[in-house]
C-alpha cells in the first residue's frame, strides 16, 4: 500500500488543474486516472480568456482559435451578430490538449499519475482516506479530490453535492474542415431544440457541433437536429466523429465538501444550466478546492468548509439566476429569442457573460421580468 497526501481520482481539467495547484504548495500528489491514454471528450471547448490569471504558465498551447464574433439563428434564419470587444476574449480549446497540458504541469511539479487506475472502492477511517482500485491496490491518503466526471458515484454515495440530480443530454459531433463556419466565430441556434440548443465552435482544423437539451424529460431528436443543422454548416447530415454523453448541470446550493473529500467540474454539478458552460467552473473549483485542502492540510481551517463557501460566492450565487433564466427561456424561446437575443444590447451582454465578467445576478432579473409581462 502507498500512501500520499492527497488522491486526485480524475485528470481531466477540474482535477488536473487542482494536482498543480497541490503540488504548486508542496503537497504530495497522486493523480488516478481510469483511462490508459488521452481520448477525444464530448466538449464543445469554449473558454473564458480570463482563466489564464488562475495559472503562472500559459494556455495558449491549448487554444485553437479565439472567438472574435457571435452568430445567434432561430431555426437556421433571423440571424442576429454578436461583436466581442477585445478586452472579453472567450477561447476555444481542444480539451485532451487542455486536459494534458495541466496534467504535464502538475507532473513536472511533483505530482504521480497512476493509469489505468479505477476507483473501486472508497473507505474513510479516523484520519485517511483508503482508495482500493479493481485491481486491488490501496492508496492511503490524508485527502480524497474527486474529479471523475458526470458519471462519478461517489459524490451521491458519500453525500456531496446535489441529492437529485439534473442531467443534460448531449451529442457532440467532431467534424474537419470549417464549413461555412468562419474562424474566429462561434454560432449558437435556438429554435431546432427543445428545451435547449445546438451549437458550433471553431477548431484550428475543424469544427465542434454540439446538440444539448438543458430541462424536462423529454430528449430532442438530436440525430433529426443535426440533419438541419449539419447542411447549413456546409456538411453532409451523417459526417463526423459522434458522442452522446449525460451532463451534470448545476442544481442548488450543496455542500462540495466532506471531512477530507471535495468534490470539483463535472463531478460537483458545476456546469452552467443555461449556456452549459463547464470548463471554466471546472478550473475554478480546482483552484479553490487546492487552496482550501492546503489550509486544513496545513492545520489552518478546521475543514473543507471554506471551498464549499467559495464556490457559492464565486459561481453558485450566479448559477442560481442562469437557472431561472434557462428555466422561463428554454419553456418560451421564440419570446427569449426575441426579447433576449435580439435585444441592442445583447452583444455586450453576451460577451461579458461569456467572458466572466458578468454573472446571471447582474440581469437575470430584468430579463425574467421582461419575459413574463410579455407572456402575460
Amino acid at each position: 500500500m502507498s500512501s500520499t497526501d492527497v488522491a486526485v481520482i480524475g485528470a481531466g481539467a477540474a482535477g488536473s488543474s487542482a494536482a498543480f495547484h497541490l503540488a504548486r504548495l508542496g503537497h504530495r500528489v497522486t493523480v488516478l486516472e481510469r483511462e490508459r491514454s488521452e481520448r477525444v471528450k464530448p466538449c464543445g471547448g469554449g473558454m473564458a480568456a480570463s482563466v489564464q490569471q488562475w495559472f503562472p504558465f500559459n494556455l495558449q498551447p491549448a487554444v485553437d482559435d479565439v472567438i472574435q464574433q457571435v452568430d445567434f439563428s432561430w431555426c437556421l434564419t433571423d440571424p442576429v451578430v454578436a461583436e466581442l470587444p477585445g478586452s472579453a476574449p472567450f477561447w476555444i480549446v481542444k480539451r485532451e490538449r487542455l486536459d494534458a497540458l495541466l496534467l504535464d504541469q502538475a507532473i513536472a511539479l511533483g505530482a504521480e499519475l497512476r493509469r489505468p487506475f479505477e476507483v473501486a472502492d472508497l473507505q474513510q477511517d479516523e484520519s485517511h482516506w483508503l482508495v482500493r482500485s479493481k485491481d486491488g491496490e490501496v492508496i492511503e491518503a490524508r485527502a480524497v479530490v474527486l474529479a471523475d466526471g458526470s458519471g462519478s458515484p461517489w459524490p451521491t454515495r458519500l453525500g456531496i453535492g446535489p441529492r437529485s440530480l439534473h442531467m443534460a443530454k448531449t451529442l457532440s459531433v467532431r467534424l474537419e474542415g470549417m464549413g461555412t463556419l468562419q474562424p474566429g466565430t462561434a454560432r449558437f441556434e435556438f429554435g431546432l431544440v427543445h428545451h435547449g440548443f445546438a451549437w458550433a465552435f471553431p477548431l484550428a482544423n475543424g469544427i465542434n457541433v454540439g446538440v444539448g437539451t438543458f430541462i424536462g424529460r423529454r430528449v430532442s431528436d438530436a440525430d433529426a437536429v443535426l440533419k438541419q443543422l449539419l447542411p447549413d454548416l456546409g456538411f453532409s447530415s451523417t459526417d463526423g466523429l459522434r458522442q452522446n454523453a449525460d451532463l451534470r448541470v448545476w442544481n442548488g446550493h450543496t455542500p462540495l465538501h466532506s471531512k477530507g473529500i471535495v468534490a470539483v467540474g463535472d463531478a460537483a454539478s458545476l456546469c452552467d444550466p443555461f449556456l452549459a458552460e463547464g470548463l471554466r467552473p471546472s478550473l475554478m473549483s480546482g483552484c479553490e478546492a487546492a487552496a482550501s485542502l492546503d489550509s486544513w492540510l496545513n492545520g489552518t481551517q478546521p475543514d473543507l468548509s471554506n471551498y464549499t463557501k467559495r464556490m457559492r460566492e464565486r459561481w453558485g450565487d450566479s448559477m442560481a439566476w442562469g437557472r431561472r433564466i434557462a428555466q422561463v427561456f428554454y419553456r418560451f424561446p421564440k419570446v427569449g429569442y426575441q426579447l433576449g437575443i435580439k435585444r441592442p444590447t445583447a452583444p455586450q451582454r453576451i460577451a461579458q457573460i461569456l467572458s466572466g465578467e458578468m454573472g446571471y445576478g447582474d440581469i437575470a432579473q430584468r430579463v425574467i421580468r421582461r419575459l413574463m409581462l410579455q407572456r402575460g
